[in-house]
């Protein structure tokens, strides 16, 4: 019996050592251009039954309810939560934002397609929009910033 307390007891330690791992991540990350936070998702071991309901008990009575002991707890799983967040404005003119669902795709350096939220795009030396880390804008587009008064994106991602 002591074994299944401490056993019980280790499922919910490690779970909530899980759980302060992704709120700590979240702070680290509160200035992270894009980050959407997590939450940890949780969900019940098995529960094992010591007495069942309708069963004798002392005195020849029968019990209307049974024993159940659970066994723990695990980690399903650590969500990200992707409602909007606080727009700010940078006035950088490639600095964009999803407004809803959605990502930018980029191309990596292998040619591997990529996805972020991180809308701080600028320019490569050939003109071309890039991430902050230097990967191509999916589909890509090339800027000439010399000859453009303003950018525009509309609601269906084209840039003008």
């Amino acid at each position: 019996m002591a074994m299944r307390a401490f056993s019980t007891a280790v499922t919910g330690m490690r779970s909530q050592q899980t759980n302060v791992d992704v709120i700590a991540n979240n702070i680290a990350n509160v200035n992270t251009t894009g980050f959407k936070k997590a939450r940890a998702a949780f969900e019940d071991l098995f529960y094992q039954q010591l007495r069942r309901a309708g069963t004798t008990a002392l005195e020849g009575r029968t019990t209307p309810t049974g024993i159940e002991v659970g066994t723990g707890v695990r980690l399903v799983g650590t969500p990200r939560n992707f409602e909007a967040g606080s727009p700010l404005e940078t006035h950088q003119p490639l600095d964009l934002l999803v407004d809803g669902e959605g990502f930018f795709r980029v191309q990596t350096y292998d040619g591997a397609m990529a996805y972020t939220r991180d809308g701080s795009f600028g320019l490569d030396s050939e003109g071309n929009v890039v991430s902050p880390d230097g990967f191509l804008l999916d589909p890509g587009a090339q800027i000439d910033m010399t000859a453009v008064i303003g950018v525009q994106v509309t609601a269906e991602g084209i840039i003008r």
